[in-house]
C-alpha cells in the first residue's frame, strides 16, 4: 500500500485527481481533491480559476461570471515540483497546533515559493498579467503606505475609523509584513505591485469584503484573495490548509466549504485592488460597500468553529 503522502505528492506532480481515483487505501476522496489544489498551487498556477471553479461547484458555490483565468497557458507542460517543497509543506502540517503564531505560519508558506521550479515566476507573471483587474490596478503605480494620522482624522461610524479600530485593538500593524524589508520593489512588475499592495489591504478587506479575524476566515479571505487576483501566496495557504486536513474529513468538509464560499465569493466581488481607499475613507462601511459593488461574506460555518471547539 503507498503511503498517503507519498500518492499526494505524486498526484501534486501529475495532476490526477478525483477524476482518476487511485485503488490505494491511502488515496481518501480528500487527499486527492487536496492534491488536485496543491498542483494549480505549485505546478500549473495557469489552471488555477479553472480548478478552483469546479471545486466550488462541487460544494454548491456556483462560480458567476466567465472564467478568470482565460486560455493562457493551458497547452503547458506542468513545471517540476521538487522532494524539498514536499519536505517543507509537511513540516508545516506536522507544526499545526503547536501553539505557532500566525506570523511564523505566513513566513513559512511563503518560504515554500524558494522550493518551486526556476519557471514558476514567469508562469505567475502570466498570470498575473491576465488576471482581471491587476492590470488596470498596477498601473497607478507603487501604493504609497496608509499612515495612522489618515484614519485618526476621520470621522466617527466610518470606514477608516473601523480600519483604524481593528488594527488597534488587535494589536495589528497597518501592513501585515515589512514590504521595504522583503524588497518587494525589485520584483518584477505586476508582482511588484500586487505583494506590496495585499500587504497594505488585506485587514481592509476584511472588513470592507466581511471577513472576521477568526482562523476559519482567514483561511477564507485566502480564497477570496486567490479570487481577485490569482495571488500565489494564497494558493499556496490553501494547499497547505487542504493537504492538512485531509486526513480528517469533518474538519476537511468545513474547510473546503468556506474555502469554495470565499473562492465564489471573490469572483463575484468586481476587482478591490486598484480602489482609491482614502478617497471613501470618511465614508461608512456599508456605503462603501454599496458604491463598490461588494455584498458581505456569508459564511457557511460560524467564523469563530476553531476558536469554539479550542
Amino acid at each position: 500500500m503507498a503511503d498517503a503522502r507519498s500518492v499526494y505528492a505524486d498526484r501534486v506532480r501529475s495532476g490526477l485527481g478525483l477524476d482518476n481515483p487511485d485503488p490505494s487505501a491511502a488515496s481518501s476522496p480528500e487527499r486527492l481533491e487536496a492534491a488536485e489544489v496543491g498542483h494549480i498551487a505549485f505546478a500549473v498556477p495557469w489552471k488555477l480559476a479553472l480548478v478552483m471553479d469546479r471545486f466550488a461547484d462541487r460544494r454548491g458555490f456556483p462560480v458567476p461570471g466567465p472564467d478568470a483565468s482565460g486560455s493562457w497557458g493551458m497547452g503547458r507542460v506542468p513545471l517540476a515540483v521538487p522532494e524539498a517543497l514536499f519536505t517543507a509543506l509537511w513540516s508545516i502540517v506536522d507544526g499545526a497546533g503547536g501553539g505557532r503564531s500566525a506570523l511564523a505560519f505566513t513566513q513559512a508558506t511563503a518560504a515554500l515559493g524558494t522550493h518551486l521550479d526556476p519557471g514558476f515566476r514567469d508562469a505567475q507573471l502570466e498570470v498575473s498579467r491576465n488576471w482581471p483587474g491587476v492590470a488596470d490596478a498596477a498601473a497607478q503605480g507603487w501604493p504609497e503606505p496608509f499612515t495612522l494620522n489618515q484614519l485618526t482624522s476621520a470621522p466617527a461610524g466610518s470606514l477608516a475609523s473601523e480600519f483604524r479600530a481593528l488594527i488597534i485593538d488587535n494589536g495589528f500593524d497597518l501592513e501585515v509584513l515589512d514590504r521595504d524589508a522583503l524588497s518587494l520593489r525589485d520584483l518584477p512588475a505586476p508582482l511588484n505591485y500586487l505583494n506590496a499592495r495585499i500587504l497594505q489591504v488585506h485587514d481592509l478587506w476584511h472588513l470592507v469584503a466581511g471577513y472576521q479575524t477568526t482562523g476559519l476566515h482567514e483561511i477564507a479571505i485566502s480564497a477570496f484573495q486567490l479570487a481577485q487576483f490569482g495571488h500565489a501566496y494564497s494558493a499556496w495557504v490553501l494547499a497547505v490548509t487542504l493537504a492538512s486536513a485531509s486526513v480528517e474529513p469533518v474538519r476537511y468538509g468545513v474547510l473546503s466549504g468556506v474555502i469554495a464560499a470565499a473562492w465564489s465569493h471573490g469572483r463575484a466581488t468586481p476587482p478591490l485592488l486598484g480602489v482609491d481607499w482614502p478617497s471613501v475613507w470618511a465614508e461608512p462601511t456599508g456605503t462603501v460597500r454599496e458604491r463598490l459593488g461588494v455584498t458581505a461574506f456569508e459564511s457557511p460555518w460560524p467564523a469563530d468553529l476553531f476558536e469554539r471547539a479550542a
